[in-house]
């Protein structure tokens, strides 16, 4: 009877282990996240309670890469924290709550632990074409020209690719580029 008091409390408190294991894990996994949103820019208002945060609310233009697509939209939204500019060529992970229409990125914690995330939902409208910034001008050409470009800087945020990678200038006049300079037997 001892014996099978101490087999049931054991496996209670295994059961009960694993359990606190799940619950304190990350809410989110990357693989459930397989779209990246590079936001070019926002405004927003936060709202405080009791002189906390209690949320921020705005709207603003973003790029979807989806299966290897570009896509821009537009959207509005409501978080718990302030939403954030991508820096550079960064991208937020991303999928999609109502295909078409609602977004959820993950933005990383201001002072978390590494890889602290929460979530914020976007409310979109999908464009024809592809966001891209200019001179510090925000502008719109086709998807296709955008991909294009993707293709030239091999920049694919989806796959880790995230920083396109820079082609070398054609000479002015047409001709081929210079071959780098041979070494001399002496040399090397």
């Amino acid at each position: 009877m001892r014996q099978k008091r101490i087999l049931g409390f054991s496996g209670v408190a295994m059961w009960w282990l694993l359990l606190c294991t799940a619950a304190t894990a990350g809410k989110w996994s990357a693989a459930d996240f397989p779209l990246r949103v590079h936001i070019f820019g926002h405004n927003g208002v936060s709202h405080y309670h009791n002189q906390f945060l209690d949320g921020v609310d705005g709207e603003g233009r973003a790029n979807l890469f989806e299966n290897g697509q570009p896509r821009g939209f537009d959207f509005g939204y409501r978080c718990g924290e302030r939403l954030r500019n991508s820096v550079g060529y960064e991208t937020y992970m991303a999928r999609w709550k109502k295909n078409g229409r609602q977004l959820e990125i993950l933005l990383p914690v201001l002072g978390g632990k590494p890889g602290q995330m929460d979530s914020c939902e976007l409310d979109v409208t999908m464009k024809d074409g592809a966001y891209y910034m200019h001179n510090g001008v925000l502008n719109e050409e086709p998807q296709e020209k955008f991909k294009a470009w993707m293709e030239k800087h091999q920049y694919d945020p989806e796959h880790g690719l995230n920083e396109p990678v820079a082609t070398e200038p054609a000479p002015a006049d047409g001709a081929a580029p210079n071959p780098p300079a041979a070494k001399t037997p002496a040399a090397q």
